[in-house]
């Protein structure tokens, strides 16, 4: 077994799906070649590989928040499948970063 970290305790504390999530996902789930092109899709020249760094954080961290909502929506449907409804619904839920 391997030792808990500060984060894992705190996550501990938390709830147990956000624990699994944390467990479960790399630190970076979008790659940064994905996040730079969706920059350069919004008209940069240019993209500093900080503005990729902080974008990908925000966006991975906003589709977690979503992806929670529209499975709480689709459980209390009584469903195990989150699907396209649940996640347009859960992104009118959810505040923007």
């Amino acid at each position: 077994m391997r030792p808990v970290n500060s984060k894992e305790q705190i996550l501990i504390a938390s709830d147990l799906h956000e624990l699994k999530l944390w467990l479960f996902m790399a630190p970076n789930e979008l790659s940064t070649a994905a996040v730079r092109r969706l920059i350069e899709m919004a008209g940069a020249d240019r993209v500093g590989d900080d503005a990729v760094e902080e974008l990908g954080k925000i966006l991975e961290d906003f589709a977690v928040k979503v992806g929670k909502e529209a499975t709480e929506l689709a459980r209390h449907a009584g469903r195990k499948t989150v699907k396209a409804q649940d996640i347009q619904l859960a992104i009118k839920r959810v505040p923007p970063p």
